[in-house]
């Protein structure tokens, strides 16, 4: 009971001014229980959590997705080397074969 009487003599009021203001704590929400505490902290880390398991997901998938336009580039590559050489073969047989039919323009009426 000698801690209350020193309340008293600090606090104009006494006890039940403390009790007032751990009730207004109380019910404005700036003073909450342990558990309630720990449950908004348990729920923020879950939160946390997921966000860096969607963020290492997007980044994989981006890894992944950079990796094959990498690679479908170099394929666009080899392929128009390809088209090249062949568009050269073809202009030699072309011009080694006069008056074949890839001499003729194709709107022409067949004579």
């Amino acid at each position: 009971m000698s801690d209350l009487s020193a309340v008293s003599v600090l606090l104009p009021g006494g006890a039940g001014a403390i009790v007032t203001l751990i009730v207004l704590l109380i019910l404005k929400g700036h003073l909450v229980a342990r558990s309630v505490l720990e449950d908004v902290r348990k729920d923020r880390d879950d939160r946390i959590a997921e966000l860096v398991k969607d963020r290492d997901m997007w980044r994989a998938a981006h890894r992944e997705s950079e990796a094959a336009r990498i690679e479908a580039t170099n394929q666009v590559g080899e392929l128009l080397e390809l088209a090249r050489v062949a568009d050269h073969v073809l202009r030699a047989i072309r011009r080694e074969v006069p008056g074949d039919a890839m001499d003729q323009s194709v709107a022409a009426p067949p004579s």
